[in-house]
């Protein structure tokens, strides 16, 4: 029985939300972030990646303390400046991002670290240390989660209801972001809805992570740690749950996460085909880039030329991690073949993400790399069957689009509400 409860977000000022809605933290490096921070100096980015705070020569390092505690000064003085503001009472919300003719809409709410701990809320991914550390020391001394977690829940009709109806409202905030996606918020601060929401969600028995499974870890261990803290605590303060937007599997979108590797090992190009056709059925498309359309099938790129891959029925299997086309490609080609065993560590491979498109394989291949290799993206049902199964995906198996934002909407696990 799943615990997501509403929340008194704090969220910006209206007219302020397309200036500090900014993308997750780990989609760019020091230099990448402190560019958008210097042309927009009310990105969330100056929060999420404070070391961008300070001079370059003074090499502020994102994981030293002087760095997590201007992320909190700079937080904190923005919500005291009237950047921010926080609901009076706790809502449910809506969060609709469009991307081209694609609408997504999830629920934002706070979900229960006890549902994480006792594996209602499932993960399908290991967690580094290092970026676990990174995340605990931020939203401890902000006293603020501030990137939601993105989670999938199976499509439920009461809730598909009352998304239409409320959608139907006027948006607290509606804007179009630089890579062209629309962000559409809405509030449920109607009683009855929002029990409505509640008793949704208290029927289902198990609840994913598509993405965010490093700041969910990283939300636990610090909720946990205040719980040790506070060994009278109730469950019922605020560092018992964590932000997160839930969406309703039918309404996403998993791309390819494809594939590029190095060299063929020590073979030839034509001893390398002989050596696939062994697994594969080899077919020759030419020089029109090949993305696969159905499970099972593989696109390759190889000297200029892209061929079809389709796997024998053999190499399907009934475990749920082994029958992904990621474990497929992996243990009958890359492995086998290629002798790259671990891709976490092999430096022999590196992966593309779908949105980069089929030219950026055919660039890498043409380049610095030696072969390409096009997937046909993960489905939501295998994410949920490895996660249902307690089992890992593969590294690399899931790339969703679009990315939620960060700074829209802020949990505060400090024990008392703002004035």
């Amino acid at each position: 029985m799943a615990d997501i409860r509403a929340l008194a977000a704090i969220r910006p000022r209206k007219g302020l939300e397309a200036r500090i809605a900014a993308l997750p933290y780990d989609v760019y490096n020091t230099e990448e972030a402190r560019e958008i921070v210097n042309r927009e100096p009310l990105s969330f980015l100056r929060i999420d990646r404070a070391e961008t705070s300070f001079p370059r020569e003074e090499e502020a390092g994102c994981y030293e303390d002087r760095v997590y505690q201007a992320a909190r000064n700079m937080l904190w003085e923005g919500i005291e400046r009237g950047d921010f503001m926080q609901e009076d009472k706790a809502c449910y919300y809506l969060y609709g991002l469009t991307m081209g003719e694609r609408t997504q809409t999830g629920i934002v709410a706070c979900a229960s670290i006890d549902d994480y701990l006792t594996n209602v809320i499932k993960k399908h991914e290991n967690t580094r240390e290092d970026k676990e550390i990174d995340r605990i020391c931020h939203v401890d001394v902000c006293e603020a989660q501030t990137g939601p977690i993105f989670l999938a829940f199976r499509s439920n009709e009461g809730l598909r209801g009352i998304i239409r109806d409320v959608r139907g409202e006027e948006p607290l905030y509606d804007f179009t972001s630089e890579d062209g996606i629309r962000h559409q918020v809405w509030r449920i601060d109607d009683d009855a809805r929002i029990e409505a929401v509640r008793k949704a969600f208290s029927g289902m028995n198990s609840i994913y992570i598509a993405d965010g499974h490093h700041r969910c870890a990283s939300a636990v261990k610090v909720g946990l740690k205040r719980r040790e803290a506070n060994p009278s605590f109730t469950g019922e303060e605020e560092f018992n749950y964590f932000l997160s937007v839930l969406f309703p599997d039918d309404e996403l979108m998993i791309m390819d996460y494809n594939r590029v590797v190095k060299d063929l090992n020590g073979l030839t190009e034509e001893e390398f085909l002989d050596r696939v056709r062994e697994r594969f059925t080899v077919t020759k498309q030419g020089k029109t880039p090949y993305s696969p359309r159905r499970k099972g099938t593989f696109g390759m790129y190889l000297d200029g030329i892209w061929y079809e891959l389709c796997a024998g029925e053999e190499l399907f299997s009934k475990d749920p991690v082994k029958n992904l086309d990621v474990s497929i490609l992996q243990d009958y080609l890359l492995a086998p073949i290629l002798s790259i065993n671990d891709p976490k560590v092999d430096r022999r491979i590196d992966f593309v993400g779908g949105i980069r498109g089929l030219g950026e394989l055919e660039r890498r291949a043409d380049t610095d790399m030696k072969a390409a290799f096009s997937m046909y993206p993960t489905l939501i049902e295998e994410l949920f069957a490895v996660a249902d199964a307690g089992a890992l995906m593969p590294p690399k198996s899931t790339w969703f689009e679009p990315k939620l934002r960060s700074g829209l909407f802020i949990h505060s696990i400090k024990q008392e509400l703002l004035p």
